[in-house]
């Protein structure tokens, strides 16, 4: 179980331990716990390793000596500290109220060795479990259902033809478990800490300033849609990427990394192998085309049920910087009179998206293709934009499509908007349901001061993006207003977006729907 406010207190802790100089070597302990950080750490640094595990401090007293090994518990730390240097290293952490034990000592005899109860349990060369591991080449194909899947589209599924019944599909998506607010979630962690704190849900990243003298900042968006990549793995992996780096350029930030949490069904399956197989291709090509490196993740494999695996679901996080937090975007407008614009091109694809799971209960078809130059033209766009002081909000264009969007920004500030689609929807060839609910990518909706108009056009039409001015902001509304078809007050939309988690999952203290 994840804390996260021992999480911040290890890592302030740890930076002061790197100031003062007082560690040679420092793991964390995530996959196998103790013992992958002991063998790593021997191997790399080419050594040996002595080890007690009767002095690892444990939750639980009657863990056996595999389980204190493989324990994957959170916010854990194995720090290499020279024995003149450990009182320093003991009064670091005993300041931030860290708990700690000196678990053993390095060695230059080559051999990891543990004991556990006077006994010694492990006598291993680390590098044969660190470097030299056995590599397996599991068999995997491509799962024989998934041309029906694949063939088998929403388009042919009924629309609304009437405003009425257009309202209604909006009121059931916004609603919706999956695009409802989460802040019954989010708002049981406290991710002020330290004060630092520029960004925050419900933005499209969150960002926190790293230095209080330049207001240098990093921003941090994960995403992912285990639909899109159970009807095409490749392709889904592309489009996690895709938003969480969109969602990073939304506040300003240039995207620089990117880290990963593959979350699949058992290996020995050969269909869930080859979903993996596809999912880290698609990944790999999307982050070298993209310029992002992967600096690290996890692999979580075996969630199924019986013989039935999850939705493929790799989870993508990007960081970017920002050259100062006084730069950022939030992800919904606040002042009156500002022009809306849909930056990127919208298509008809309406497979996999909310409106499909919500409305008909399908899965099928193909996912939105992915289009990483024009991620990265938008993204260089963005950057350019929060510097130059031209755009005053910034929201992506994902799940929900751009009807969700739009929804939340005007629950941000609580600040209504007028939009018309008639001109997105003659230019593309689109009726009403795609122009609302399509999750085409690389799309954003932004907010720009009259007086920055031309500016703005001008820069996006100098880098090549597509730009329509699609509304309006407008505080005597209180509401959203789309134009020939519907509109929603301000309160009556709160309550679909806000009632549902609590509904279902039932109260907390303090919070007020």
């Amino acid at each position: 179980m994840g804390d996260p406010f021992a999480e911040k207190v290890l890592i302030e802790c740890c930076l002061e331990l790197f100031q003062n100089g007082v560690v040679e070597g420092i793991q964390d302990l995530g996959a196998a716990g103790i013992s992958c950080a002991t063998s790593e750490l021997a191997a790399n640094g080419d050594s040996g390793m002595e080890v007690t595990l009767d002095n690892v401090l444990l939750r639980d007293d009657t863990l056996t000596a595999e389980e204190i090994l493989m324990s994957e518990s959170q916010e854990r730390m194995m720090a290499i500290v020279r024995p003149e240097k450990l009182d320093d290293f003991l009064a670091i952490t005993a300041k931030w109220e860290v708990e700690t034990s000196v678990l053993g000592e390095v060695t230059d005899t080559g051999r990891l060795i543990i004991h556990w109860q006077g006994e010694t349990i492990v006598d291993v060369d680390p590098k044969t479990v660190a470097i030299d591991s056995p590599v397996y080449e599991r068999p995997y194909h491509r799962p024989p259902w998934l041309d029906g899947i694949q063939a088998d589209s929403v388009a042919g599924k009924p629309r609304a033809t009437t405003p009425e019944e257009l309202r209604d599909q909006v009121a059931q998506v916004v609603s919706s478990p999956n695009l409802a607010n989460p802040e019954w979630i989010t708002n049981q962690y406290d991710r002020y800490v330290m004060g630092n704190t520029a960004l925050a849900f419900p933005d499209d990243a969150g960002m926190i300033r790293v230095d209080e003298e330049s207001g240098l900042g990093v921003a941090l968006a994960t995403d992912a849609n285990g639909r899109y990549s159970y009807l095409d793995p490749y392709t889904g992996a592309q489009l996690a990427l895709s938003e969480a780096y969109r969602n990073v350029a939304a506040t300003g930030a240039n995207p620089r990394a990117v880290s990963d949490c593959l979350n699949f069904g058992s290996p020995e399956d050969p269909e869930v192998m080859w979903q993996f197989a596809e999912a880290v291709r698609g990944l790999a090509d999307a982050c070298m085309e993209l310029g992002v490196p992967v600096t690290g993740g996890n692999v979580s494999l075996y969630n199924q049920t019986g013989t039935t695996p999850i939705h493929p679901t790799p989870v993508v996080a990007v960081m970017g910087v920002i050259d100062t937090v006084e730069r950022r975007l939030p992800s919904g407008w606040q002042d009156d009179g500002e022009n809306l614009y849909l930056l990127g091109s919208t298509r008809a694809e309406l497979d996999g998206s909310a409106w499909a799971d919500v409305i008909h209960g399908h899965l099928g078809g193909l996912p939105p293709r992915p289009d990483l130059p024009a991620e990265k033209a938008l993204a260089g766009l963005m950057v350019v934009a929060a510097k130059d002081g031209l755009v005053t909000s910034a929201h992506d264009v994902s799940t929900g499509g751009l009807l969700q969007t739009l929804v939340e920004g005007v629950l941000r500030r609580r600040v209504g908007a007028r939009v018309w689609l008639s001109e997105v929807m003659e230019d593309a060839g689109l009726d009403i349901t795609e122009a609302l609910f399509s999750e085409s990518v690389a799309r954003m909706v932004v907010s720009v001061a009259r007086e920055d108009d031309v500016k703005f056009r001008g820069l996006c039409e100098g880098r090549g993006v597509p730009v329509a001015r699609i509304g309006v902001t407008d505080l005597s509304l209180h509401g959203l207003d789309i134009a020939d078809h519907f509109s929603f007050d301000l309160e009556e939309l709160d309550n679909l977006h806000r009632g549902t988690l609590p509904a279902i999952l039932g109260p907390v203290v303090g919070y007020q729907p």
